[in-house]
């Protein structure tokens, strides 16, 4: 397969994971270069593996899971979104708490989870083409890897300039996301 092609449904299907990037920075008015690093990871790893398992369940996967696959994703992304908005009405009423690390545990593996619902798809349909796997997905893995790691550069530039508000913004465009889900696959 042509690498143009490769590259440009590598950046499309990033994009989710980039917002998320972005979202979680602002929130959280920067993440350390540990923190930048495990959410590129993840992101990373999951846009890597969710096409090979794609593309290996075949046919029978894609529609058992192509009517639901939507709700989960959302769902998954309306639970994290929905605890940082909590976070945030909170943290007006309370002083000093300890924030729980979404580029962590639980937190971390749900948003990589949502974010490759696409790249399960994208590998089922290399496999109706008959198209080798490998190569494409460690290129869409490495372009998320890498748009991640930009996204949390921008991000607390954006945290800075907006204050404490940034975090209601960072929950706001994880139920954004979860929304634009739903009403792709809802038409």
């Amino acid at each position: 397969m042509n690498f143009l092609v490769v590259l440009g449904i590598a950046v499309g299907m990033a994009m989710d994971t980039f917002a998320v990037a972005i979202g979680l920075s602002v929130s959280k008015r920067g993440l350390d270069r540990r923190q930048s690093f495990r959410i590129a990871f993840h992101f990373g790893l999951f846009q890597f593996l969710m096409p090979i398992v794609g593309w290996a369940a075949g046919e029978v996967a894609l529609k058992r899971i192509q009517a639901y696959d939507h709700w989960i994703a959302s769902g998954l992304l309306v639970l994290v979104g929905g605890k940082m908005l909590v976070e945030f009405i909170k943290g007006g009423q309370e002083s000093g708490r300890k924030e729980g690390d979404v580029t962590r545990g639980v937190s971390l593996m749900i948003l990589s989870l949502a974010t490759s619902m696409d790249a399960l798809a994208v590998g089922l349909s290399f496999g109706a083409l008959r198209t080798p796997i490998l190569y494409p997905a460690a290129v869409i893995g490495l372009v998320t890897f890498a748009i991640t790691m930009l996204a949390t550069k921008i991000g607390p530039a954006l945290g800075k300039w907006a204050g404490r508000w940034a975090e209601l913004a960072g929950s706001l465009v994880l139920l954004a996301i979860a929304i634009k889900i739903l009403i792709e696959h809802l038409k």
